[in-house]
């Protein structure tokens, strides 16, 4: 067949031809069990790119077509997710909302305002901003999609949709923008409720102060597991985040028709010196500077208003004393104060339980490891004897600077915002893996010595295989000690929170959120048994946007009933128990949902919709059959298990998945290499960190911690399977998760990636190849890849996980498949990684350097860390001018022997760099196709 050359074909037909090319490959051998569809496709590229009827240009326009068509039907599926209705804008789903919170019938009297006034006094709900490692697009890309998905036509992104690698200044700043948007949102429907109230109670309603809805951050403030946030910069951050509030609400004055001067005066007073505050912040552990700061901070203390009491008896007057078309305004900015204090968003610390054991170790001396179960009694008594001997120390900055455990410099950044920035509005102080309700006590005695403990919310995260299934017991330990149970009375609260994190990539997402549900309902019986309903609970599902990270795909509402059933809120409202729900909206793809004023104002009405609704139980048979339940959801999570302790997953995880995926927040993907320059080799997943994890099983094309142990479980019980699919909402929603996942897996693109891994492959196409030159490349590759030795273990763990798939095949035959452009993305990267295997091995010979040596080069190339690998081929063929050309050297010329290697960079290096500039454009386009990063 003679083929067009490349310039011949527009990238629209190119790619029409190339996918009725693979649609006929994948017809072609579904007949064959030993043929693999998504490497022949790959072959057949490759040959085109050696006859040159196809370059990489044109291979990178093909790329740039997919992405664009991606990018479009992800745009269409995020106004469908957040309930973006033609014709009908939030306004009038508000003032629904609004309508039936005051007249639940519409044939009824409205509602006494004393039932109003506490329906909407209570905060129900939260969204939390996170700022997990998951900003994966460029900014213009993000802005681009928020814009298409409200139906902005924009033309198309010519360049990369790949982002820069973000700091903490990027991720506050990127957090902030969504949060302003949302506070907006959230005052229009403040405002809805306030203008139905008024129609119904004209002479009463400006009492009202309305806090349903509220949003919270930890971005800045999250300590688990970074060492890029230091405690100014939190205390920075935290100054910056009141002094938009306070902005926003001097602007909200300002723009009545008569601003009172006395709010207006104390607004800018404030806004004066938090800005003083600010610029006087240091930016290390310098005694000079956090001086400075301290001094800032103490005597600017009374101008920057330290709790919200004087501006709230402020509006109070003005709101008391203004004309009918001021109070509206005027009552809608308070509800913003009264429900947020003195930030645009509440405050969430977290760290690590390990940090806490460490201070109690230093500070109390206790030498025992709570995960000594023979321990735990004795450890329980020495706490509780610390915290009734408790006495409360001050804290400076000079102490702050110079204490080094990390869960007291955090409690005392914590004491500091208290007395010098908000002491109106609680602090979340989260403990990551949380395992025993020593953890908790220790953070209790920690907050009673730095004498905060009313001001701080401690909440354990279950987020471990062992916390979720004992995380009742946890709670319980707690609650043996009066001093806890004081604790929660005192402050009314009673705060949880739930990872799908680690909880989803070791026992399966669909696993662990059966985990979730089954601790909430034995946390609310525990209440009720120590007669604990008078407390309010806070439930938050710390999940993100995307399959990986457990949130249900299909739309937001799906995704707040799959998280919190109306089961499990419903066992609380039978305890007569008060719960706040909340969400994180998780890093790039988070904030997205708040990207423009449409996306927030859905977001907001949905969140008001799910937090207002009237819970009915489901007729639902999961229920009454817990037996099939247990049984289902166990078999996933040991599948799950049994997978991530097999040898060959780390090893397809760790073979070249990090390189697939550029930098999404401040941390690596795995840990870093060793002194010799060579790769890690990931031994077990637990060494890459959660979200590159998942982001990684996303390019290989396969979800396993979504899919790993249905087959299973669905062969347990073929019958009930079927039935609970067609009976059961809560079954239907979790398949709807694993529909999702397996729309973007495929069995033969994960084997066509273990096959690359395989050295016989390479000697197979070896003994097929008439080129001597082409034929070496080969041999050496397969050399190569013998000494990295992960074909047999890879192998393995593939069958591990097709035989899983073929259960679930048999017992879902209709179940979703991965559709062609997607297939061809990974035929089209699996040619690229050839590529740029081929291009390796026409590297010169060099003598080892710093122990970088050829075997390295081969490790690293294989592995496909090709930006380190081009670094020190620049160091070793540096392709340089003669610099000397333009300089007197006062004596007559001499030879000049040039040691630049022009034709190496421009013949190997630097196509190496264009190869794999496009592999990592190819994941941004799997990335749209699934959806979200990670």
């Amino acid at each position: 067949m003679q083929h067009q050359a490349p310039e011949a074909l527009p990238a629209d037909e190119r790619l029409n031809e190339l996918l009725a090319l693979a649609g006929r490959i994948v017809e072609r051998q579904s007949e064959d069990p030993f043929a693999n569809p998504v490497l022949a496709i790959a072959l057949h590229l490759s040959r085109r790119l050696d006859e040159n009827s196809l370059d990489v240009d044109a291979l990178g326009g093909l790329v740039r077509r997919l992405r664009d068509d991606a990018f479009a039907k992800r745009a269409e599926r995020i106004a469908r997710y957040v309930g973006l209705q033609p014709g009908e804008g939030t306004g009038a789903r508000l003032r629904r909302i609004a309508e039936h919170l005051v007249r639940p019938d519409p044939d009824d009297s409205p509602v006494p305002l004393a039932a109003f006034r506490k329906l909407i006094g209570r905060t129900r709900f939260a969204a939390v901003f996170t700022a997990h490692p998951t900003f994966a697009l460029s900014p213009d890309a993000y802005s681009a999609l928020a814009a298409t998905a409200c139906g902005t036509s924009l033309p198309a992104i010519e360049a990369s949709h790949r982002p820069p690698a973000p700091t903490l200044e990027d991720e506050f700043g990127f957090a902030t923008a969504a949060i302003l948007r949302g506070r907006d949102a959230i005052d229009r429907f403040n405002r809805a409720l306030l203008e139905q109230a008024a129609t119904i109670w004209p002479q009463s309603w400006t009492s009202l102060v309305p806090k349903p809805l509220i949003l919270t951050s930890w971005v800045g403030y999250d300590t688990d597991g970074r060492t890029d946030i230091g405690w100014w910069d939190t205390l920075r951050l935290r100054l910056r985040m009141k002094k938009l509030q306070l902005e926003r609400l001097l602007a909200q004055v300002e723009a009545v028709r008569s601003p009172p001067d006395t709010l207006t005066t104390m607004l800018s007073g404030a806004i004066e010196a938090v800005s003083a505050q600010i610029e006087a912040a240091p930016d290390r552990a310098d005694a000079d500077q956090v001086s400075r700061f301290a001094a800032a901070l103490v005597d600017r203390r009374k101008d920057a208003i330290p709790t919200i009491t004087p501006l709230d008896d402020a509006f109070a007057a003005a709101i008391e004393a203004a004309g009918s078309e001021d109070k509206m305004a005027l009552a809608v900015a308070r509800a913003g104060l009264a429900s947020h204090g003195l930030a645009a968003a509440h405050t969430h610390v977290r760290l690590n339980a390990t940090q806490i054991h460490n201070v109690a170790r230093q500070r109390l001396g206790i030498e025992d490891s709570p995960e000594n179960p023979a321990q735990r009694r004795a450890l329980l008594a020495q706490i509780n004897d610390a915290l009734s001997d408790v006495q409360k120390v001050p804290v400076d900055f000079g102490a702050l600077l110079s204490e080094q455990a990390s869960a007291a410099r955090l409690m005392m950044t914590v004491t500091q915002m208290v007395k010098h920035i908000d002491g109106s509005t609680p602090v979340r102080f989260l403990i990551a893996e949380t395992e025993s309700g020593y953890t908790l006590l220790v953070a209790l005695w920690l907050a009673r010595l730095f004498g905060i403990e009313e001001q701080v919310e401690i909440s354990p995260l279950f987020e471990t295989q062992n916390a979720m299934r004992d995380g009742a017991r946890i709670v319980e330990e707690a609650l043996h000690s009066r001093h806890y149970r004081d604790y929660l009375r005192r402050t009314g609260k009673l705060s949880l929170q739930f990872g799908y994190s680690d909880s989803g990539r070791y026992v399966g997402q669909l696993a662990a959120t059966y985990l979730v549900e089954r601790l909430r309902l034995k946390i609310a019986d525990l209440l009720a048994k120590r007669g604990l309903t008078d407390i309010e609970v806070i439930l938050f599902d710390t999940h993100g946007e995307s399959i990986g990270r457990g949130a249900h795909p299909f739309s937001l509402a799906d995704r707040l009933n799959y998280l919190s059933p109306p089961q499990s809120r419903l066992a609380f409202e039978k305890h007569g128990i008060a719960c706040r729900e909340e969400s994180a909206f998780q890093g790039g793809d988070g904030y997205m949902l708040f990207g423009t004023d449409a996306l927030a104002d859905a977001v907001i009405c949905t969140l008001a919709e799910h937090a207002f609704a009237t819970i009915r139980a489901e007729n639902d048979p999961i229920y009454d059959e817990p037996d099939f339940s247990a049984d289902f959801f166990a078999a996933i999570g040991l599948g799950m298990t049994e997978l991530v302790e097999d040898p060959g997953y780390a090893a397809l995880l760790g073979a070249f998945g990090p390189a697939l995926i550029d930098r999404t927040g401040s941390r690596p993907a795995a840990r870093q290499s060793d002194a010799s320059g060579s790769p890690a080799r990931i031994r077990h997943p637990r060494e890459l960190r959660a979200i590159p994890n998942n982001a990684i099983l996303q390019q290989l094309g396969w979800c396993a911690n979504t899919l790993q142990g249905l087959g299973f479980a669905a062969a347990r019980h073929p019958e009930t399977f079927e039935e609970f699919m067609l009976k059961s909402p809560r079954f239907r929603r979790a398949l709807d998760f694993a529909s999702h996942a397996l729309r973007h897996s495929d069995s033969d693109v994960l084997r066509a990636i273990v096959l690359t891994l395989d050295p016989g492959v390479w000697l197979d196409r070896a003994g097929h190849e008439n080129d001597p030159s082409r034929r070496d490349a080969l041999v050496q590759l397969s050399g190569g890849l013998e000494r990295l030795d992960l074909w047999s273990i890879t192998q393995s763990m593939f069958r591990r996980i097709q035989a899983d798939h073929l259960a679930l095949r048999t017992a879902w035959p209709d179940a979703p498949r991965m559709a062609l452009p997607e297939m061809l993305l990974h035929a089209i990267r699996l040619t690229v990684i050839e590529r740029i295997w081929l291009l390796s091995t026409r590297i010169p010979y060099f003598s080892p350097r710093y122990g970088f040596t050829r075997e390295t080069l081969d490790e690293q190339v294989l592995r496909l860390e090709i930006p380190a690998v081009l670094k020190q081929m620049a160091e070793i063929f540096p392709d340089a001018a003669n610099r000397t050309a333009t300089h007197d050297f006062r004596e007559p010329s001499g030879p000049r022997f040039e040691n630049a290697y022009t034709r190496e960079n421009a013949e190997i290096f630097e196509p190496m760099r264009q190869l794999f500039e496009l592999l990592r454009e190819i994941s941004v386009v799997v990335m749209h196709e699934v959806g979200a990063f990670g």
